[in-house]
Order: C-alpha cells, then structure tokens, then sequence
C-alpha cells in the first residue's frame, strides 16, 4: 500500500462509497452523500474546533524552542517540546506568555505550568492568548508553515469548543451548504472528541493489541446520548466521533476521557457507517477502518482509491462505509 503525496485541499472533493452488505464500490463527489445514506440514518459529528495549539519561543538561556499544547492535566498542561529542555527550565514566548517545566513522562510530553505576567493562568486562558500567539497545528506531512488560509480551512465549518491539537479531517469536507442538506434530511447531533496524541501517534508495538491509546477528554451533550441510545442507525462523521459514541456504549459515560482502540479484534458495537479520510499506515486510525472491513478489503479500497487518484491525510479525500 503505497500513500500519495498529500496536496491542498479544492472544493471538488471525491468520495469513494462502499456497502459493506454487497460489497459494492462507487466513485462520487462527496457533495452527493445524501445520495447514498439512506433516510433513516442518523448523523454524529465532532464539534471540536482546533486550537493555534503550536507556540514558538525560547529557553531563558536562549536557545529557541517550540512547543505543542496536547491537553489540560489535573497537574498542569501537557506538551510536546522541540528543542533540549528539563524540569525546572522557563521558556518565554510572545505575549508576556512563558511557563515552567514541571517534569517529563517516558512517552516524551512535558507537563508545563504557564503564567502571563508572571502570574499563573488557567487552560481557559491559554486558550485564549494561543489564538492571538500561536500557530495552526498543521501535520508534520505537511511540509510548509502554516498561513491564514490554514486557520480557516483546517476548521471544520460547525467547530465550535475549543480543544483540539489535529482537526477531525472528514469533518473537513463539509461545505454549509452540505452541512445543510444533510441536517435538513437526516436526525443529527454533535459530540466533542479533543483530539490529542491518542488520535494521531503511531502504533509502534509487534502486537496491536499492546498499544495503549492516550486518552483525549470528550462530552456527549443530552441530543448525541439520546440518538446514540435510540434504534437509528448511525453515521459518524470522522474516527474521533466513531470512538465517541463506541466508548460511550461500552459506559455509558457522557464525558470524561477517552482511551478507546478500535481495531478487527476490537470491532465497533454500535455505529452502522463511517466518514472518514485516507490515513497513514501503521495508525490507529487505519486499524479503526479495519474494525469494520476487515484488514484485507481495507487494504484493496486504498488500493483503489490509489488507481483512481483520490487523495490520502487531512486535505485528502474521503470514504463512506455503509
């Protein structure tokens, strides 16, 4: 299986179908999704909306640095450094923003206190001042800083809670005026998946079944649960909203964090459809879409998306799986 380069998004999107039941194949413009979805279905999307989570600055002593918000932590702020740093270091950013390193884990991340100031903020204020300083976290695969355009097409156009660190990319090809044939005809809700390290790192063990998934914190809002618990069948709308609402049924929790890896030997329990981009091999996500092909099949569906030229990652194109 051989991945394309990955290029810029258009509004041409192509969207290859496949039914699970007849295992039948069809090559469409995913404008004409509700040409395929039957009526009775039931359509979950991932309201998450992608913080400028990449900051740039220096260590006291100088040296550059550049750090990447993961997520909050009862201790601190979890974070992904690039440059040299141990506890204790200061790193000064824009914006009177700086913070402390207050240690490091074996998985690589650093959980960071910040402070504007010189007084300590909340996450809620970071936030809020990451959008005025930082960068769109746009993937490594994509190899150009990000620009002004990135802030608004790496956003989904229903984002609305600020959390994530990766955009749930199938969520992407939305349009408003899909967004609103498909809300018009279908039962819809939101969930939000704060998508963090659990969604986009690597499996790197022999066996899958010994990958831990890092948990990325998630909300159900009253609408979600009561599609989610009635008999229609179900569409998500991305693999973060799959895991969702498959977490979800095996809890019955409606927030908290979500450490769920679906896979063939972990197949989803209750959605009946998924949306979802091409992904890069060896990821959790790949094996997401194995859960409910099977790995052989998911493999000839990349062939194919391959031999007919779609494109692969976040500004790629889609597949639906009835």
């Amino acid at each position: 299986m051989i991945a394309q380069t990955p290029i810029e998004p258009r509004s041409n999107a192509k969207l290859l179908v496949y039914d699970r039941e007849t295992d039948r194949v069809v090559h469409t413009i995913a404008n004409n999704l509700c040409d395929f979805l039957p009526n009775d279905y039931a359509v979950i999307f991932n309201d998450s909306k992608v913080i400028k989570a990449r900051l740039f600055g220096r260590k006291s002593s100088g040296g550059k640095i550049e750090a990447l918000i993961i997520k909050e932590s009862k201790e601190g702020v979890l974070a992904l450094i690039k440059g040299k740093v141990s506890e204790k270091t200061r790193l000064i950013f824009e914006g009177d923003l700086s913070a402390e390193v207050l240690s490091a884990s074996d998985s690589g991340d650093r959980l960071l206190r910040f402070f504007e100031n010189g007084k300590a903020i909340d996450f809620a204020r970071l936030l809020i001042v990451a959008e005025q300083i930082g960068a769109t976290p746009l993937p490594p695969y994509i190899k150009r800083a990000a620009n002004a355009n990135d802030d608004n097409r790496y956003q989904s156009c229903f984002a609305k809670v600020l959390g994530s660190v990766a955009a749930p990319t199938a969520s992407l090809h939305f349009d408003p005026p899909l967004l609103e044939r498909v809300r018009s005809r279908y039962k819809w809700a939101e969930i939000t998946l704060h998508i963090g390290l659990g969604t986009f790192k690597a499996v790197e063990t022999n066996d899958i079944r010994d990958h831990k998934m890092h948990a990325e914190s998630y909300a159900i809002a009253p609408a979600a649960q009561a599609l989610i618990d009635s008999d229609a069948p179900l569409l998500a709308i991305g693999t973060t909203a799959a895991r969702t609402i498959e977490y979800y049924a095996r809890t019955r929790q409606t927030s908290g964090e979500c450490d769920l890896f679906l896979h063939p030997n972990n197949p989803p329990r209750r959605i009946n459809a998924l949306m979802t981009n091409f992904h890069l091999p060896k990821s959790t996500l790949f094996m997401l879409v194995c859960s409910l092909v099977g790995v052989k099949r998911a493999k000839a569906l990349y062939e194919l998306a391959i031999a007919n030229n779609y494109r692969f990652y976040s500004y790629g194109d889609a597949m639906l799986i009835l």
